[in-house]
């Protein structure tokens, strides 16, 4: 491992000023994913800003009946928590999916967000990747790519987003709130996430020395009848390889309103808005389901080895949706 330097910050303008005088530190929270890369030699920083001892810690509502969730909550206590439960279940279903109970009580909000593929070659220092070395060519497209992306790629990279707290988020139009030497700024989940393109090693729009402070949920009442459903290889801790984040509005068996993303078929959380547009307005049924989530598959690209997702894709969509649908008939 290279040697780095350690900065413990107690104020967001001491971070960020770290931050700031130096491109390659990184901010330490819980760890789960920086501390791994570091082990393999893919992430080599030459300064850990640990943001643990900020005041980003807390969970509030804000005044126009939203949450602003503070970049170092847990994993665990964003789950727990009773308004996140009570207003945004398909929140705290996502977090609860998404790892082990000991990383949740480790793993922040802020870190959750900026957590990097869990791609084979990318992680394999012996092996070419774009992600991790711009140029060097994509094997998994010729090679392991079971779980690659179907959607938004290119032919410069494959790899999948990881998060499974990212797909619920741009389900219900999170806010990602930060902070620079130049002041705070905003960014809407959906422009947080860099298209892949022909650079993928460029994961997010932040800007350089950029510090998280915070992630803003907008008031959803339809979020109150939401769910998420991961499936994985196996039913222990895995990551997914497809789930779907999904909150539905049924009034007299029509679809008032619907909001669906997609996790693991993208190098970001995708949001559902082809499927958002057939379904709303129409009947809430198992063939309008199937036929809002083809609608979004339709642009699929898939590889010899993953064209399974889908199907996958869409009879998740279907079985997601319909129980929703059976729940708010009762």
């Amino acid at each position: 491992m290279k040697e780095f330097g350690y900065e413990r910050v107690f104020d967001v303008p001491a971070a960020v000023a770290l931050l700031d005088a130096d491109p390659d530190a990184r901010c330490l929270g819980g760890g789960t994913n920086l501390v791994d890369l570091m082990k393999t030699g893919v992430e080599r920083p030459a300064r850990l800003v640990d943001i643990r001892e900020l005041p980003l810690g807390e969970i509030e509502s804000t005044p126009d009946s939203g949450l602003r969730i503070g970049a170092t909550v847990t994993n665990s206590d964003l789950a727990a928590h009773p308004e996140v439960r009570r207003r945004y279940p398909m929140l705290a279903q996502a977090v609860l999916a998404g790892a082990s109970g000991q990383l949740r009580n480790m793993a922040t909000v802020g870190g959750n967000l900026l957590q990097r593929t869990r791609c084979g070659y990318f992680t394999d220092l012996a092996k070419p990747c774009n992600k991790r070395t711009p140029g060097s060519g994509c094997p998994a497209i010729e090679g392991e790519h079971h779980n690659a992306a179907i959607l938004g790629a290119s032919a410069h990279c494959v790899a999948v987003h990881p998060s499974d707290m990212g797909v619920a988020l741009a389900a219900l139009d999170a806010v990602v709130a930060y902070e620079t030497v130049d002041g705070p700024g905003e960014l809407a989940l959906a422009e947080f996430y860099a298209p892949v393109g022909e650079t993928p090693h460029v994961e997010t729009t932040l800007p350089p020395g950029a510090l998280i402070t915070a992630v803003t949920l907008p008031p959803a009442p339809v979020a109150g009848l939401s769910r998420y459903r991961k499936v994985r290889e196996r039913a222990s801790y895995a990551f997914a390889i497809g789930s779907v984040a999904a909150a539905l509005d049924v009034r007299d068996g029509t679809v008032h309103e619907v909001r669906l993303a997609f996790g693991a078929v993208a190098s970001r959380p995708w949001r559902a808005h082809a499927a958002e547009r057939v379904l709303t307005g129409g009947p809430a049924t198992a063939e309008a389901f199937a036929a809002a989530a083809d609608a979004e598959l339709a642009t699929a690209e898939t590889l010899p080895h993953n064209g399974y997702k889908v199907t996958l894709m869409r009879n998740l969509v279907v079985a997601v949706l319909s129980e929703l649908a059976e729940e708010a008939a009762r």
